[in-house]
């Protein structure tokens, strides 16, 4: 095996007192690995929605110019004023991106658990991975099966353990069937998946026609497209077939929130035998995870009294159930991770093409079926 480099070329992100986003590439410092550490040869790191906070800050990508060299370059792009002070915690900090990512660990510290993992392909989660070496905690670290590439297991942590976890949190809060918002994204599809293979009842919420189809292709029974005229119909119908009480919201803003709460209450009132001013008595919560849109989250009060709505989000919800079953969930991902939770990718790029203007403008747009590889040894 190669010496590993003293240095690593990272991706970093740093807000201005100017009010300007500037996306660079750093040399940084290989740490050497302490008994429980490992580096990593990044292989493979995507670009997924919750990257895109600490990436862009909220910039104006539109008005991104490029300088700097083809390998070196330089991103500049202006925050809007009313956002910087939600970033003043960050403003003149140079932060390294990517949440995930895989590759194969080229150096291991002294412990067994470490030694274990010198030469194997592994999944890794725990920031700074839109990078060329990485090094980190064992316990940061999913060795996968032999014969899996980097690629594949290059989204084995935020996906396939929020889609998991969504089916947990329904299970653990008493509900029996769930509700997914942009459904037929690499998250949706996963635990589509999941379903039915767990026998679990899912409505999916798409936003177009041809999203309705991704789904049918994978045998999902229950999809109601939310630009159709009948949608409201569509859903009630389904929420009182499988009898869905908690949904997972992609979108944040807008009113599908609001929307879902209230077919969920029409449902339950459709057998109703007598009138009550609180409204049905059924619990109906949704989980906001995600900001698809970043507008004001609309509620309109047609849902009765049994109602909530909050955030939901990956870590607080592992440290929740606790090492060993975090540990059950994790174990299912490495078996599986070429089928349930197989990733697609539209592009593959360098770390240099990330930042390409066209590049960040095209995964900028979250859009389903968009979904960016950065791979950091690429030439």
């Amino acid at each position: 095996m190669s010496p590993t480099p003293s240095e690593s070329l990272q991706l970093r992100s740093l807000v201005t007192p100017e009010a300007t986003l500037e996306l660079s590439l750093e040399p940084v410092a290989i740490a050497a690995p302490t008994d429980r550490q490992v580096v990593v040869r990044v292989e493979a790191a995507p670009i997924n929605p919750s990257d895109l906070g600490l990436l862009l800050s909220g910039a104006d990508i539109a008005a991104a110019t490029r300088s700097g060299t083809a390998d070196r370059p330089v991103v500049t792009a202006p925050i809007p004023a009313e956002l910087m002070k939600g970033l003043a915690a960050r403003v003149g900090q140079s932060l390294a991106v990517g949440n995930e990512g895989a590759g194969v660990v080229v150096a291991a510290g002294a412990s067994p658990e470490a030694q274990a993992l010198l030469g194997r392909t592994v999944g890794m989660v725990g920031g700074e991975m839109y990078a060329e070496y990485r090094t980190l905690s064992v316990s940061q670290c999913l060795a996968l099966p032999d014969g899996v590439t980097p690629a594949q297991g290059a989204s084995c942590f935020v996906n396939p353990l929020t889609a998991l976890g969504m089916v947990e949190t329904m299970r653990l809060e008493g509900h029996t069937a769930l509700v997914h918002t942009a459904a037929a994204s690499n998250l949706g599809q996963m635990l589509n998946k999941i379903c039915l293979a767990d026998g679990v009842a899912l409505v999916n919420i798409v936003r177009s026609p041809q999203q309705a189809e991704i789904l049918r292709a994978i045998g999902a029974p229950h999809i109601c497209d939310s630009s159709s005229p009948t949608f409201t119909a569509d859903l009630t119908r389904a929420l009182a077939e499988t009898g869905a009480t908690i949904a997972f919201d992609a979108i944040g803003g807008g009113r599908l929130a609001g929307q879902i709460l209230s077919c969920m209450e029409a449902a339950a009132n459709a057998g109703a035998t007598e009138f009550n001013r609180y409204g049905s008595t059924v619990h109906k919560q949704v989980y906001i995870y995600g900001g698809l849109d970043r507008g004001p989250t609309e509620l309109l009060r047609n849902f009765g009294m049994a109602w909530g709505v909050a955030g939901w989000l990956l870590t607080p919800f592992l440290v929740r159930i606790g090492g060993e079953a975090a540990a059950r969930l994790r174990a299912r991902v490495a078996a599986e991770i070429t089928t349930t939770f197989a990733s697609s990718y539209t592009a593959s790029v360098s770390l240099a093409g990330a930042l390409g203007l066209d590049a960040i403008r095209d995964y900028a747009r979250q859009a389903t079926g968009t979904k960016y590889l950065v791979t950091p040894h690429a030439g």
